[in-house]
């Protein structure tokens, strides 16, 4: 008899699906359910891509200038020297984190994160048969976990997955906290899997990366988010150098290359600066809209959205099932989000999260539509 899967499903993909499906009504629809850009890849790059297209034939290939690339971004964004050989390109971050996962620890071993978190880490580690240990963080540590909370478990997990600027909340963790985290982890033989799938999306100053604080860790990114190349899937993992042989054996029998004509694009991508800052013009304007408006809509307790382009809103006060509220949101409105169960199943039915990442009007546009409604239940 097959054993019960333990991965469960996005819920959130069920209410995206009604949106789509009352898109097709006729229904305008605002979509804030999903975090990605609502922006395509640099327009550099897509140059670059359609030639390769005309010229190239493609082949499994691993490119060692946009590895070299990535490595000048570690130096002068932090300061830290990363061997081009230590970046294994991947097909998007979802694979980096498998490799990080499966390479790091073995079937058994308990990796811990944080509670509200993005739902692929449990689901990720459930499914290669590890342990998720989920650890409660609340407002009070600004839904982010601390070194104080990795110092309290008792007996001390295997791995721990940090997120910063983080999903679903957009909150940061201080450089002095990330350094004691490291310092923590460090003491007690906990291996780090810094997700930092956001960085290059902060609106409050720079943010650090666990490399500068943590030698051994193992660092997931993507060109998704900040590059804007959400359906391109590329991203890199930056193995330590005791794993770097597992992560690259497994990276070549579960997953052979990253797409090809992707890797081309992305070396491109990584310099057009004025065109990716633009964009973060524009999250930074969103953002200040949402924040303006959430008051006049009762919306009080949020997370500091510090990055990424995500409001985490406290929905308790209107109602018990957060994924209730959202869908009677779309009906009524046509503006779509996410519920929070996905993110915290255990507190996140008091939670909805909004993704900033639409054009401007679209915000403007959603707050139109989503003022009166929620001010008619208060």
């Amino acid at each position: 008899m097959r054993r019960p899967d333990p991965v469960e499903p996005f819920h959130a993909i069920a209410l995206s699906r009604l949106a789509r499906q009352l898109e097709g009504e006729g229904r305008s629809i605002i979509h804030m359910e999903f975090g990605q850009p609502s922006t395509g890849a640099p327009a550099a790059a897509i140059a670059r891509a359609q030639h390769v297209l005309a010229t190239d034939p493609g082949s499994y290939w691993e490119s060692e200038p946009l590895k070299a690339r990535i490595a000048q971004l570690y130096a002068t964004r932090h300061g830290v020297a990363v061997r081009p050989e230590r970046i294994i390109l991947t097909c998007g971050a979802s694979p980096a984190l498998v490799l990080a996962l499966n390479a790091a620890f073995r079937a058994g071993d308990v990796v811990a994160m944080a509670r509200p978190g993005y739902v692929a880490y449990r689901n990720t580690v459930r499914a290669l048969g590890m342990q998720p240990l989920e650890i409660a963080c609340g407002a009070d540590s600004r839904f982010q976990i601390t070194a104080a909370h990795i110092a309290a478990l008792d007996p001390a997990p295997a791995g721990l997955i940090i997120a910063s600027p983080a999903n679903p909340t957009g909150t940061i963790i201080a450089a002095d906290e990330l350094a004691a985290i490291a310092a923590v982890c460090a003491a007690r033989g906990i291996r780090i899997v810094s997700d930092e799938i956001y960085h290059g999306l902060s609106f409050v100053g720079p943010v650090a990366s666990a490399l500068e604080f943590a030698p051994g860790a193992l660092v997931v990114n993507s060109f998704s988010k900040y590059f804007s190349m959400v359906g391109w899937r590329l991203g890199w993992l930056v193995a330590p150098e005791d794993l770097l042989d597992a992560a690259r054996a497994r990276m070549g029998n579960l997953f052979l290359t990253a797409p090809t004509l992707s890797q081309h694009a992305g070396l491109v991508a990584m310099d057009c600066v004025d065109e990716l800052e633009g964009h973060i013009a524009r999250y930074a304007a969103n953002r200040q809209l949402m924040l303006d408006a959430l008051p006049a809509m009762g919306l009080n307790r949020i997370a500091p959205p510090d990055g990424a382009f995500y409001i985490w809103a406290d929905v308790a006060h209107l109602a018990e099932d957060s994924a209730a509220l959202a869908e009677q949101l779309l009906r009524d409105t046509g503006v779509a989000c996410a519920p929070g169960f996905d993110f915290d199943p255990v507190g996140g039915h008091r939670f909805l999260r909004f993704s900033f990442a639409v054009s401007t009007p679209l915000i403007i546009e959603a707050i139109a539509r989503m003022t009166p409604w929620f001010q008619a239940r208060r």
